[in-house]
Formats: structure tokens, sequence, C-alpha cells
């Protein structure tokens, strides 16, 4: 447990870090405005689904009396989910975090290590938009801007390697800790980008920093694991669209993939999982 005094975490409660606690399918987010066309009224969704996975995994570690830290590019995207955190009776703080940057990595992890203290766990849940609006005539890598790729690479690559720098030698040296990541299922091989898709060229090379970061942290006392979401996640960008709305039995509570985040944090040592793969019921699990 924390013990110093902070200006946040002031009970010294273990911290959970989420970077990307909101959502580009929340109802202001930005695939919500690019498949819909609008923002959406979300007052009558459950409050766990209403920032997907990221928000349901603060409300999780929230609930369980962890000081969880909800990062997000711009602090406004995350007031509504840190509301609801502190109406349940959490405590949080928002730090705004650009995955694209250096330097605002840094400074976001300084703030947390000052304000909240050295994470016991960190999910690393961030998500992008880019290449879901390009046009179906230009699926193929020939025509994707390498900017386009860049950023992708920036937060499915680059962005997980830099963020594990600033919280690993923390939990190498306390012996304990979980560092644990949000993945998809184009993490376990490559398949052809598709119209409306975004730019998962990168996320193969995740899963394999999950990989050597479990051969070099584990014999140190640190969990590393690679969370495969295989399917369309609950959120109110999603469950508006026409696939979920015609087969809701393949949407998955984020709620329940929380459970599992929290799950894999807990396990005991003598016996821990390195890959998770979640799939609906329905669905034949991606391979």
């Amino acid at each position: 447990m924390n013990t110093m005094n902070k200006s946040g975490n002031k009970s010294g409660a273990p911290v959970a870090v989420v970077i990307g606690a909101t959502s580009k399918w929340q109802a202001d987010g930005r695939n919500t405005r690019l498949a819909h066309g609008q923002d959406l009224d979300d007052s009558d969704l459950p409050v766990g689904i209403r920032w997907g996975i990221g928000g349901a995994v603060a409300q999780k570690f929230a609930a369980e009396g962890f000081f969880t830290v909800l990062t997000t590019r711009t602090a406004a995207n995350a007031a509504t989910l840190e509301s609801a955190i502190k109406a349940q009776g959490g405590d949080c703080l928002t730090v705004e975090l650009d995955l694209v940057s250096e330097a605002s990595i840094t400074a976001a992890f300084e703030r947390i290590r000052a304000e909240a203290g050295d994470p016991d766990v960190l999910v690393y849940n961030a998500g992008y938009l880019e290449g879901r609006d390009l046009p179906p005539e230009k699926e193929l890598l020939e025509h994707i801007p390498v900017e386009m790729f860049d950023t992708a690479q920036h937060i499915a690559s680059r962005g997980p390697f830099l963020v594990a720098r600033e919280v690993l030698p923390a939990m190498r040296k306390k012996g304990e800790g979980s560092f644990l990541i949000s993945n998809n299922a184009a993490s376990l091989r490559g398949r052809k980008r598709m119209t409306g898709q975004s730019l998962y060229y990168p996320r193969v090379m995740m899963r394999t920093l999950a990989q050597v970061l479990t051969e070099e942290y584990s014999e140190h006392g640190v969990h590393v694991a690679n969370v495969v979401i295989d399917g369309l996640i609950d959120s109110p960008g999603t469950r508006a669209l026409p696939r979920a709305r015609e087969n809701p039995d393949m949407v998955m509570n984020p709620v329940k993939i929380a459970e599992a985040f929290y799950y894999l944090h807990g396990q005991d040592k003598s016996c821990w999982t390195h890959e998770l793969q979640l799939t609906p019921h329905p669905a034949k699990p991606s391979y």
C-alpha cells in the first residue's frame, strides 16, 4: 500500500492507472460521431457501459478500493466518468496523457507519482480512430498515409513501451504489480483491413511486447498479461450499430471484461495467466 502523504491519494490506497479510460465509442466519442453523425444520448444506459472497457475497468478497481487514475488526451472527456466513480463512493484523479508525445507521457507519470503514488496495477487500454474514415477504394496498404500509420504505431507499439518504462522499475523494486494490456484479435495474426476498421497492423507488436515483458519481469514479481478482446464491445456508439441491434448476443459486456482484468491482478503468483482471450458465446474464437 502507498503510505506517503499525497494531495490526491490521501488515504494511501493501492493505485490503479487506466491508460485510455474514456472511449472513442462513448456518447460523444470520435467513432460515435463518425458512425452516427452526431452525439448520442446515453442517459438510459447502464453506467458501467457508458465509457467502454476503460470506464468499466476504472469503475471496477475504484469499487474495490483502489485510487484510480483516469488518463485521457483531454480531461473534459473523463469528466462524467470521474463524477460517476465519485458518486459510487470511489476515489479517482484525471490526468491528461497523449500517447503520441513522449513528453506528455513523462509529465503525466510525474504527476501520477506525485499525487497518487506508484501504480500497483496499470491497464493499457488505448484505442484510436486512424483508418476508419478511409473509403473502400483505399483499403490496400499502398493508399494509407504514413502519418496515419505513425499514429497507430505510436499508440499500439511505441506507447506501451514508453508507459512500461514509467511503471515497471518501481514494480520490479517492490517485487509485485500488474501490467495488463487490452488488445484485440488483430494481435493474433495479420488480416486484411476492411473499410471502417482502424489500422491494426501494429497490434501484433503490442502482443509481442507483452510476451517479452513477461519473460523479463515475471521473475521480479511483475504480472504481465495480454488480454484479447475478441468481439464488439458494448458502449453507446456500438450498441446503436445495425449489426449490434441485429445480433445482441454478439456484443460483449464491458463490466464483465473489467472483472477479467481484476481477476488477473488478483491471481496468485503460483498460477499466473499471461494471455487471456475473451469471446462472446455465439462466435468462433479468432486465431
